[in-house]
């Protein structure tokens, strides 16, 4: 039976692992490439294209929503804002590196208002916002169709 280590008043104290870990593992794994293909497959719709850290970046996103939906008991508008703060502060660290830092110009949003470096911008931020819901109920569809075992 594997153990975790905890650190308490300056004693170690070993407990088992929940017996579940291994399903929380494959639930965030399925989480994590759900994401991955379903930003790529947004951009294809929206753009005709796109490109594998985008796939990265996607499934970052959706990790992150299926947690903040699975996870937590906040109010669904509170659920959306922090999921769209999250994509966009992922689209901007992830465009740092990829389009100023590397030099790939996966995108660039510097003919549009109200930018930040072209990696990110309002009109976009607001569109994730719109998506957050959706994408949060698809999580928690997801979490209670293919994981009640988690529950």
């Amino acid at each position: 039976m594997r153990q975790s280590v905890i650190f308490q008043r300056g004693l170690l104290y070993f407990q088992p692992a929940p017996p579940h870990t291994k399903g929380m593992v494959q639930e965030f794994v399925f989480a994590f490439l759900f994401g991955g293909w379903g930003y790529v497959g947004l951009e294809l719709l929206w753009r005709g294209r796109s490109h594998w850290t985008m796939f990265l970046a996607g499934g970052l996103c959706f990790s992150f929503i299926y947690a903040l939906s699975t996870r937590t008991a906040l109010p669904l508008p509170l659920q959306c804002a922090l999921s769209a703060l999250m994509i966009t502060a992922v689209e901007f660290l992830v465009g740092c590196v990829v389009n100023l830092a590397l030099r790939w110009n996966v995108w660039d949003y510097s003919g549009l208002r109200y930018h930040l470096l072209g990696q990110i911008c309002l009109p976009y931020s607001a569109l994730w916002l719109m998506l957050s819901c959706p994408a949060l109920l698809l999580a928690r569809l997801i979490h209670n169709h293919l994981f009640p075992h988690l529950r």
